[in-house]
């Protein structure tokens, strides 16, 4: 999967950019932080288990 198709639909689950790490890319909900690599192509497997965790874990709305 490219990378930037993972990035939209991690802000479509309502996910932000947190910051850059060394080799990645930090997103979070708030409350939790999700490391994404940043190469152009990223594993369809680890693409799959981000995907997971970020639509099991919501944002938290006030």
């Amino acid at each position: 999967m490219k990378r930037r198709d993972l990035e939209k639909k991690l802000t479509e689950f309502g996910w932000n950019f947190a910051r850059h790490g060394g080799n990645h890319d930090i997103w979070t909900n708030g409350k939790e932080f999700e490391p994404i690599p940043r190469h152009n192509e990223i594993n369809e497997y680890l693409a799959k288990k981000i995907l997971r965790n970020a639509k099991n874990n919501p944002p938290e709305r006030e």
